[in-house]
């Protein structure tokens, strides 16, 4: 007799809008030191999750190589771990190794502990940066779960755990999509279109994510200009502008103009503009080692700086995705989640990714900020990002990606 299996959903959204001055926040009060062994894992656990934002983002530039990508590798990451808490035997295997451990230089409990760590310090309330991630299970009200896995998602990942009535797939989609527009301040809306009529559990990790520049633009001087997206076709863009000091330096390695800016607080946003022609040899040159000295080796010089203004979203399967970098089974009937429930079978049928992303210079007029800084007087390049880019976001505190994305059309939503 075939053997019914429920369905798990996973869904992973995040917001990311980055604006000059986010509302004000109680103040920091620190995170608590950890031992020589919780600083590995942590340092370890940072490597994982930069090798897995690369590997992933090849896979999706693979699917939409001529379209804007965007996502948070580390709420993706963050998600799947957190679900190989009721995996076992070979299921649990290969997500963990499919997210890029070595389970034997490091135990399972060593990775939870350092998702733990980083996840609370990215909670910890700051009054420059406006970043929370959070993840909740929505559980069928008559399924009972195992008693350690709901223990280990509350302590670990500080999950919340709501019990849903899926019997009207309608009503529990549309609490599913009101907390994931609420926790991402209206900026992800109707995630879910549809859940499969044997849906017992879905899984969501949200990230939302408000900065202001340490060196903001002024609104007065953006200005409508062209933006080359390939060459036959331009669209019309907001500029923004600015004339000052920049940690921007042209590398032979990347062929690329490579700029750091600076977030108040502990983020940091990496623009790289590729010569012409070079957007493949960067994606193929660009490594977590690339990038690690960049942040060691900081360059201050003069420059012209144009930036567009920018609203662009990415919406993913991730099922198709981590199926070729190795995660297969969670998805199958080889499925074996029974640290969850015992109750029936379980595996995962769709893992559900949306990212939004806005660039912006909102809000410094109302703050009344104003900015001086002395420059040489010597002619400074002018860079100019109004062609194809990459932006990653990393913070800075755990070195963890937290956005990455290519920049394709800055007119497309």
């Amino acid at each position: 007799m075939a053997c019914s299996f429920y369905r798990l959903f996973l869904i992973v959204s995040i917001s990311a809008p980055i604006y000059c001055v986010p509302p004000p926040r109680a103040p920091s009060k620190g995170s608590p030191c950890m031992s020589s062994t919780r600083s590995t894992a942590a340092s370890q656990l940072s490597s994982s999750n930069t090798d897995f934002a690369f590997r992933l983002y090849q896979r999706l530039i693979l699917k939409t190589p001529d379209q804007n990508v965007f996502f948070s590798p580390l709420s993706v990451s963050a998600c799947l771990a957190m679900l190989s808490l009721g995996a076992r035997s070979a299921t649990k295997t290969q997500i963990l190794q499919g997210l890029g451990f070595n389970l034997t230089h490091l135990p399972e409990s060593s990775i939870h502990q350092a998702f733990q760590h980083l996840l609370h310090s990215l909670r910890v309330p700051g009054k420059d940066l406006d970043l929370r991630m959070g993840s909740v299970l929505f559980i069928k009200k008559e399924l009972w779960l195992q008693t350690n896995f709901l223990d280990d998602v509350k302590r670990l990942y500080e999950s919340k755990v709501f019990s849903t009535d899926f019997s009207s797939s309608s009503t529990a989609r549309e609490k599913i999509n009101s907390y994931v527009e609420k926790e991402t301040k209206g900026k992800v809306v109707n995630l879910i279109q549809s859940l499969e009529p044997l849906t017992v559990m879905v899984l969501v990790n949200h990230i939302f994510f408000k900065g202001k520049w340490e060196k903001p633009f002024e609104v007065e001087h953006t200005t409508e200009e062209d933006f080359h997206v390939d060459e036959h076709t331009t669209v019309k863009v907001p500029m923004m502008s600015r004339l000052g000091m920049f940690d921007i330096q042209h590398c032979a390695t990347l062929s690329s103009w490579v700029l750091l800016m600076e977030y108040v607080g502990n983020a940091t946003a990496f623009f790289i503009l590729p010569d012409e022609g070079k957007m493949q040899h960067l994606e193929s040159k660009l490594t977590k080692e690339v990038l690690a000295k960049f942040l060691e080796k900081r360059y201050a010089r003069s420059a012209s700086l144009r930036l567009p203004k920018l609203s662009i979203s990415g919406t993913y399967d991730l099922k198709s995705v981590l199926s070729k970098m190795g995660i297969t089974k969670v998805f199958s009937a080889e499925a074996d989640l029974s640290g969850i429930t015992e109750e029936g079978p379980l595996m995962l049928s769709k893992g559900l990714h949306k990212a939004v992303l806005t660039i912006d210079e909102k809000g410094t007029e109302a703050a009344g900020a104003t900015f001086l800084e002395a420059i040489p007087m010597s002619m400074p390049p002018s860079v100019d990002f109004n062609k194809p880019f990459l932006i990653i976001i990393v913070d800075r505190d755990t070195k963890s990606p937290l956005f990455m994305g290519k920049v394709v059309n800055p007119t497309q939503k």
